[in-house]
C-alpha cells in the first residue's frame, strides 16, 4: 500500500483481535508497531510473534502517567511517531455483563467505561499530537462501533463511549487540521475473535442472520481498512466515520422478516 513503508505506528489493544491484526498488517506494509496493551504479556506475544520491527509496552489507557511513559517508551525506541490507532476498550466479561441500561448500571462501570473508551482516546491523542505535529503531521484511527450509531439491548456504557468516540474524532480532526494531522474512525459490526464467539454465543448466529453477506467479519477485514486509513493514500479524508460491517446498517430492521414472509408467502403461493 502506498505510503505506509517507512512510518511508525502505536496500537492501544494491540493485544486484541483487531490490534493484534493491525500490527501484523503494518508489520507486512514495512512499517514499525508498538504493541500496547494492559496485558503487556500478551503484547510482548504478539510482538515477537511479528520480529524485530515490532515493540511491546504495557499501558493502562485510562491513566495518564501510565499512556505518557508508553508513548515516550515508544518514541525513544522507534525515534518518532506517524500513527496513532486508538483501539482499546473496556470489554472484560464483568464489566460487559454489568453493562445493562441507565437504570440498572452500576454508576462505577459507566464512570470506568467512559474513563478507558473516551479519555482514554483522548489522553492518548493528547500526548501523540504534538509528536505527530513536531515531524510535519500524522494519523490518528480511533475505533468507535456500531454501538456508537444504534441503540442495543444492552452496553448503554459502551455504546455512549463510541458515540462520544465519534464526537472526538471530528474534533480533533477539525482542531488539529492545521498540523497537518488527519483524525479518522472505523465503526466495525460483528468481528469474530475466538474470544468473541466465547462472549456472544448465540448471539452472533442471530445477527448473521440479518446480514446481507451472511456472514460476519474477521479482524484483517478491519486491519485492511485501518491500514488504508492511515496510509498516504487516505490524504483527503479526514474527520469520518468509517462504517465497516458487511451492510448490517444499510437496511430496515425488518428486511430479514419480511424476505421470509414474502418467500413463504411464494411457497404458500406455488
Amino acid at each position: 500500500m502506498n505510503g505506509l513503508a517507512g512510518k511508525v505506528a502505536f496500537i492501544t489493544g494491540g493485544a486484541g483481535g483487531i490490534g493484534a491484526a493491525t500490527a501484523e498488517r503494518f508489520i507486512a506494509e514495512g512499517v514499525q508497531v508498538t504493541i500496547a496493551d494492559v496485558n503487556g504479556e500478551a503484547a510482548r506475544r504478539v510482538a515477537e510473534k511479528l520480529g524485530p520491527h515490532a515493540h511491546a509496552v504495557t499501558v493502562d489507557i485510562g491513566d495518564e502517567p501510565s499512556v505518557k511513559a508508553a508513548l515516550d517508551d515508544a518514541f525513544a525506541r522507534f525515534g518518532r511517531l506517524d500513527i496513532l490507532f486508538n483501539n482499546a476498550a473496556l470489554t472484560d466479561e464483568v464489566t460487559m455483563s454489568l453493562d445493562s441500561n441507565v437504570t440498572d448500571i452500576p454508576l462505577e462501570v459507566w464512570n470506568r467505561t467512559l474513563q478507558v473508551n473516551v479519555t482514554g482516546f483522548m489522553l492518548c491523542s493528547r500526548h501523540a499530537i504534538p509528536r505527530m505535529a513536531q515531524a510535519g503531521g500524522g494519523c490518528i484511527v480511533n475505533t468507535a462501533s456500531g454501538s456508537g450509531l444504534l441503540a442495543d439491548v444492552a452496553r448503554v456504557a459502551y455504546g455512549a463511549s463510541k458515540a462520544a468516540v465519534i464526537s472526538l474524532t471530528q474534533y480533533i480532526a477539525t482542531q488539529h487540521g492545521k498540523d497537518r494531522i488527519r483524525c479518522n474512525a472505523i465503526a466495525p459490526g460483528p468481528i469474530t475473535t475466538p474470544r468473541s464467539r466465547t462472549l456472544a454465543g448465540p448471539l452472533f448466529d442471530i445477527i448473521a442472520r440479518h446480514m446481507p453477506m451472511g456472514e460476519l467479519g474477521t479482524p484483517q477485514d478491519a486491519a485492511a481498512l485501518v491500514a488504508f486509513l492511515a496510509s498516504d493514500e487516505a490524504r483527503y479524508i479526514n474527520g469520518q466515520t468509517i462504517i465497516i460491517d458487511g451492510g448490517l446498517m444499510a437496511h430496515h430492521a425488518h428486511v430479514r422478516d419480511m424476505t421470509d414472509f414474502m418467500n413463504a408467502s411464494a411457497g404458500t403461493a406455488g
